[in-house]
């Protein structure tokens, strides 16, 4: 082993064992009880709600989805993803996020499901135990595809069998979340999301004087058919481009209505200390995450052109998820302190994923424990026990997601972007409905659930592969099938209460609540 895999390793190392002291740290501040465990006692500051919210947004596809989906392709197709993800981001903190804080104070809930039953009085919550199944159906994967990424980083770099890299990093995530419960997932997004613009600044800024500086990054992009434009992509193997049409542009910008159903991003907005602060988190966020991604974009071009120079090996498939880590290998050729820096850029990679894994480990661990065995099941669990069991749903729905990332050959954003669309479709047209449509029914929000998420399904499985104009990205269609479930629904079936409408209006003013 040479000197250089050392200092990675180590830096690596440094950084996991201090992950894993914040997670101790936490489960001795974390609370007695499951809300505290899932929510942290709504405690959260302003910056560290919107820079742990991004971090657990910007999971592996900011730092192996975005740039390798650039290198690929050219800009097209990441670019008009970008596009929608930033307008989401932005959106999604100006339209959802005060009201939801306010909203489930106001109710007292403290996790999505348990919010949608106690919205529209569902006193037999029907609807938290849908919303669980959703959570539970759609996470697993998605944490399947961080636990993925992961192994990936480590086998392409040290070539560690990608099962055991695989498996460690889990172990990781799974001990401080577990551990410490939301606060401790919360601080380490926080300093993972500062791990992670240390790092895709510096390779952006190294990898671009290594291919020769900006105007041969350029020259090369410009040299590629249909690379370097939004309105066409590259096709690596036939070396032509292929049209990028508005139908395929509206299909790609509809990433950004997946905000709205994001149970582990809309866990921060719930979690703040105050409403009144999430306009700072908004700026913070917004801009935070449109950098970022224009970041990670500008990586995988100039990885393009650092292949074409024979700095990097040539690229294909879901090989090229993989840039980054190419690049950090190139750096650590150059001396001690240069693998320092490379074991951060890789440490920004395990962030990034680690971010998002904890945080949908926890939201899908809430699902199990409190939706499901709570308010379905009615067991009423003692706080001890609650918090008990809570740690033991985190680890097993860990172990299923270990289960699913058995296969190296599997794309993180191939797997991100079906999760994401679950999500996005089964929950976002809700959200919007319950926080700004007061006739909106119990039985509508269940009908447009149940449509949204089956809708994923049916058009990634059946219509999608028909191709054509049915070949666009299934959160659009599904989202659309949702909203009209939830409206046409409600309004075919008796009103709400004074009750819920009282309610509403609460949520709805400025004024506060106690």
């Amino acid at each position: 082993m040479s000197g250089s895999v050392i200092v990675i390793l180590a830096t690596i190392a440094a950084y996991l064992i201090s992950v894993l002291l914040i997670g101790f740290k936490f489960a001795q501040v974390s609370g007695d009880s499951t809300s505290d465990f899932y929510l942290g006692g709504r405690s959260l500051g302003p910056f560290v709600t919107a820079m742990s919210a991004e971090a657990s947004d910007m999971s592996s596809y900011l730092l192996m989805g975005l740039p390798g989906l650039a290198y690929l392709s050219g800009l097209a197709d990441v670019g008009w993803t970008v596009i929608g993800l930033a307008l989401g981001t932005y959106l999604n903190w100006l339209l959802t996020a005060r009201r939801l804080r306010r909203y489930t104070e106001l109710t007292g809930a403290f996790t999505l499901p348990q919010f949608f039953s106690k919205r529209y009085h569902d006193e037999k919550n029907i609807l938290s135990t849908i919303a669980a199944v959703v959570i539970i159906i759609f996470f697993i994967p998605y944490t399947a595809s961080g636990f993925a990424a992961c192994g990936k980083l480590f086998h392409s770099l040290f070539g560690i069998d990608y099962t055991v890299a695989m498996v460690v990093s889990a172990v990781v995530i799974v001990a401080y979340t577990a551990a410490g419960g939301f606060l401790a997932a919360s601080t380490t997004d926080f300093i993972q999301s500062i791990i992670m613009t240390i790092a895709i600044f510096f390779v952006l800024v190294y990898s671009t004087i290594q291919a020769g500086g900006v105007q041969v990054v350029l020259d090369h992009a410009r040299s590629l058919p249909g690379y370097f434009t939004l309105d066409a992509s590259y096709v690596a193997d036939s070396h032509k481009s292929a049209p990028y049409g508005g139908l395929t542009i509206i299909s790609t910008m509809a990433w950004g209505l997946g905000y709205f159903g994001m149970p582990h991003i809309l866990l921060r907005f719930m979690a703040i200390e105050d409403a009144y602060k999430l306009k700072v988190s908004r700026r913070v966020a917004s801009v935070w995450a449109l950098v970022a991604m224009l970041v990670a974009v500008g990586i995988g071009v100039v990885g393009r052109a650092l292949s074409a120079a024979g700095r990097v090996s040539e690229l294909s498939g879901s090989e090229t998820e993989t840039i980054i880590v190419r690049i950090a290998d190139m750096l650590s050729k150059h001396g001690i302190l240069p693998a320092v820096m490379a074991g951060l850029i890789l440490a920004g990679i395990l962030a990034s994923t680690m971010s998002t894994s904890d945080s949908q480990l926890l939201a899908a661990s809430s699902s199990v424990t409190n939706d499901i065995l709570h308010e379905a099941c009615h067991l009423n669990l003692s706080k001890k026990t609650g918090i008990l069991v809570a740690r033991i749903s985190v680890i097993l729905i860990a172990v299923l997601g270990v289960f699913l990332a058995r296969d190296p050959q599997s794309s993180v954003f191939g797997i991100v972007s079906f999760a994401w669309a679950g999500f996005g479709a089964g929950f976002g047209p809700l959200v919007i409905c319950s926080l700004y449509w007061k006739r909106t029914t119990l039985q509508g929000a269940i009908a447009g659930m149940i449509s949204g998420g089956a809708t994923i399904f049916i058009w990634k499985y059946l219509v999608k592969p028909l191709g054509g104009i049915w070949g666009i990205y299934e959160l659009l269609p599904a989202f659309l099938v949702s909203l009209c479930f939830i409206i046409v629904v409600s309004l075919c079936t008796k009103e709400t209460s004074e009750a819920i409408e009282e309610e509403f209006d609460r949520a709805k003013s400025r004024k506060p609540l106690n």
